[in-house]
């Protein structure tokens, strides 16, 4: 008994490639077109339609990125397996594409072969990373935590009057707490952030966005 082929959908927002891998498709005994779109959001409501087994997904498209059509297809279908392929590989997509469900992120300039292969293996449930894709792992992984990670949500408040330039009798009065208090927590958050004092800490916190 022949096995049935795996259905494909392509989501591009650039014509010729589309045309390219449908080309390629049309080669592989074993893959079979169903369904192309031309933005991510075309992209999700293909996918929901046809419920193909793989999606090869652009990652940069202007109506819905590839990480946003990624993570509605995943949620609403997840037995339906993505692959970023994109000529981008700066470190923020790979991690968005991954964190958003996809189970690849392949750079266009691959062989007809690779992609072939990556496909078959995304129905098995196995991943094909790029090496850039690898590396971008393994530096979120061994990153040291940011600043700032393990404030409390009242410190946060604390520290967004020091970037207003509050004294902390100011502090206290606008969160209406006490002076000990304020106190207590501009001395973690200054630990915190391992600043030498509350306007090294402030600064720190508006370099990093800590604070809205």
């Amino acid at each position: 008994m022949l096995k049935k082929p795996i259905r494909v959908v392509i989501v591009d927002d650039h014509a010729v490639v589309r045309s390219g891998l449908t080309d390629f498709l049309l080669v592989q005994d074993d893959l079979e077109l169903v369904g192309e779109a031309g933005g991510g959001r075309a992209g999700v409501e293909v996918c929901l339609r046809e419920k193909p087994d793989v999606v090869l997904m652009d990652m940069v498209m202007p109506d819905m990125d590839g990480a946003a059509a990624t993570q509605s297809i995943r949620e609403q279908c997840p037995d339906i397996q993505v692959i970023a392929l994109t000529s981008f590989r700066e470190e923020e997509l790979v991690n968005a594409a991954l964190k958003a469900g996809a189970i690849g992120y392949l750079l266009k300039n691959i062989t007809a072969d690779e992609l072939a292969q990556a496909i078959r293996a995304a129905v098995m449930g196995r991943p094909t990373l790029a090496p850039e894709a690898t590396l971008a792992m393994i530096r979120a992984a061994t990153a040291p935590p940011s600043p700032g990670f393990d404030l409390t949500e009242r410190e946060r408040e604390v520290l967004a009057c020091m970037t207003e330039g509050m004294n902390n009798q100011q502090i206290a009065a606008h969160l209406i707490v006490s002076l000990s208090t304020v106190k207590y927590h501009v001395s973690n958050i200054i630990s915190k952030l391992g600043a030498a004092n509350r306007t090294e800490a402030a600064t720190l916190a508006l370099q990093h966005h800590l604070v809205s």
